[in-house]
């Protein structure tokens, strides 16, 4: 009997380094996002929360 390989799972989530930047890229974004809400920028930290939250994290995930 042979053991099911990652590539056999429909639907398995494979983590490489593509995943690791987009995460890392994501946290980096809502960092600066914070900060710069903390300082008072109402323009440039809802830009980097968003694409955090909407873009780079989910990507991180899913590809």
């Amino acid at each position: 009997m042979s053991k099911n390989s990652s590539k056999d799972t429909p639907g398995a989530l494979h983590f490489t380094k593509v995943n690791a930047l987009l995460g890392a890229g994501g946290i980096a974004a809502l960092t600066a996002g914070y900060w710069l809400l903390a300082q008072g920028s109402i323009t440039a930290a809802p830009i980097l929360l968003v694409l955090g939250y909407v873009v780079l994290l989910p990507m991180a995930i899913i590809r």
